[in-house]
């Protein structure tokens, strides 16, 4: 009982949400409090997710430790993603990769940033490692950028944050296709380089120092993992199956839901180890926690999206973002690579991209 009074094991005192949530599916309670509830309930399954690759990370350095944070951390938006995409919901579903980069950067790092900085001066980190993450973010955004490019120019213009299920020209969808191939690739690149060719930038001698873990085996991290995205799974189908009405009768848009709501619930896992990591003053791994799982978003979240669209839901994904995404992608990437110039960090900066997110909030709620 004590534990789930910790930093640790608050999260775990939401567990009840799960069964409840598909209770009140089954019983066909209102959409609204059906969203809430299985959006509260993938918490705790994203929280043990967290728990358990925090103890792998442990034992494999700040480098494989974010590779292994950002992947399973990633998996609940991959999840949501997919049911959208079943459901035809393309823009929540393009609207959750724009919100999952943007809250990365600026509400995950700005939170590890000053929860990590209270109490400390400054913090310090591999400004080589998070150099090479915000570069891989930077050519990310550009291939995401190119098909709204096109689309504007070429097509009918952007769709508007409130548009439904837009039908692209077959040109769109190849470019989007072909834009998705090229980033997976450049993933896999990433992969080799910074676990293979350039680890050592990515896993510095200190992270060969024995760490605190919680005394799970690596089996038992993976049975958890497992587990977790059992639960994980269930919640985003009942979840995503509530979208459409919750939105009419919270007040909410799809967009705002999308960018927003379904970005911080899918991406809780890294958002708590990365704030969880800072406090312990790691920042080396919650920057590679924070600005990783962006760009692993964007090179290999998205193209995953846009080929399951070919044999999920209606029709193709086709990247092209409206206007306020795109604001956010850009000013994500800018903001990506300013904060990783000196290799430092302070408790300011992090209030600072804290309030950058929360006026791009404020934009997309009025959106």
């Amino acid at each position: 009982m004590r534990f789930l009074l910790t930093a640790q094991g608050w999260p775990y005192l939401l567990t009840p949400f799960i069964p409840l949530a598909v209770v009140l599916e089954i019983v066909g309670t209102p959409a609204g409090a059906i969203f809430v509830i299985a959006a509260l309930g993938i918490i705790p399954t994203a929280a043990l997710m967290g728990l358990a690759t925090e103890e792998l990370a442990a034992r494999s350095g700040p480098g494989i430790g974010g590779l292994l944070n950002v992947t399973f951390g990633n998996a609940p938006e991959l999840i949501i993603a997919l049911f959208a995409l079943g459901a035809g919901l393309h823009e929540v579903v393009k609207a959750s990769i724009v919100g999952s980069i943007i809250g990365n950067v600026l509400l995950v790092l700005g939170a590890s940033m000053l929860v990590g900085g209270l109490g400390r001066k400054r913090q310090t980190f591999s400004v080589t490692a998070a150099s090479a993450q915000a570069t891989m973010l930077f050519l990310a955004a550009g291939a995401l950028l190119m098909p709204a490019i096109f689309e504007l120019v070429e097509g009918q213009g952007l769709p508007a944050p409130g548009s439904e299920l837009i039908e692209y020209d077959s040109t769109v969808e190849h470019l989007s296709l072909a834009v998705a191939i090229v980033l997976a690739g450049t993933y896999v690149a990433g992969l080799f380089f910074s676990l293979r060719t350039h680890r050592d930038l990515f896993n510095p001698p200190y992270a060969q120092e024995e760490e605190e873990g919680y005394g799970w085996s690596v089996r038992r991290s993976v049975l958890m993992l497992f587990i977790a995205g059992l639960a994980v799974g269930g919640m985003s189908e009942i979840l995503v199956g509530s979208i459409s009405e919750a939105s009419e009768s919270i007040g909410l848009s799809e967009f705002f839901i999308g960018v927003i709501v379904v970005a911080i619930v899918g991406n809780a896992a890294e958002h708590w180890v990365a704030i969880l990591v800072a406090y312990k003053d790691k920042m080396d791994l919650a920057v590679n926690i924070a600005i990783g799982s962006s760009a692993q978003i964007a090179l290999f979240v998205a193209p995953v999206l846009v080929v399951a669209s070919y044999f999920i839901g209606p029709e193709p994904l086709a990247l092209v973002f409206n206007g306020f995404e795109l604001g956010g992608i850009l000013i994500a990437i800018l903001i990506a690579n300013t904060v990783t110039r000196d290799g430092e960090s302070n408790w300011f900066e992090g209030v600072q991209l804290m309030a950058l997110y929360a006026i791009l909030g404020i934009a997309f709620f009025y959106a």
